[in-house]
């Protein structure tokens, strides 16, 4: 299982519990969701290749790390994962969106 990733983060175990729980608001399940889905986008994306970059700060010239190869694309499987694509857009807001 070499494409599968098992996201155990206590954050994610935290708002699982609360998602699930049948008093959360409609309101709070959507922001669960949200803040869930940015927080498996951190996981998943830890692998990620990089490649060095030359900047300039209002210091000095530097080498920083940029995201390498080839776009991102987030492709939710309807109709649950829409509500999570907020949440990863949050942090790789240039990703493209399939369906």
């Amino acid at each position: 299982m070499n494409n599968v990733t098992v996201v155990s983060h206590p954050l994610i175990q935290h708002k699982l519990t609360m998602l699930r729980d049948k008093n959360t608001s409609s309101k709070d399940f959507r922001e669960l969701v949200r803040e869930i889905a940015m927080l498996m986008a951190y996981e998943v994306t830890r692998n990620l290749p990089l490649k060095d970059i030359e900047i300039e700060t209002p210091i000095a010239k530097t080498t920083g790390k940029a995201l390498a190869g080839e776009d991102i694309a987030i492709v939710p499987v309807l109709r649950a994962g829409l509500g999570m694509v907020d949440g990863m857009l949050d942090l790789i807001p240039n990703a493209k969106i399939g369906h």
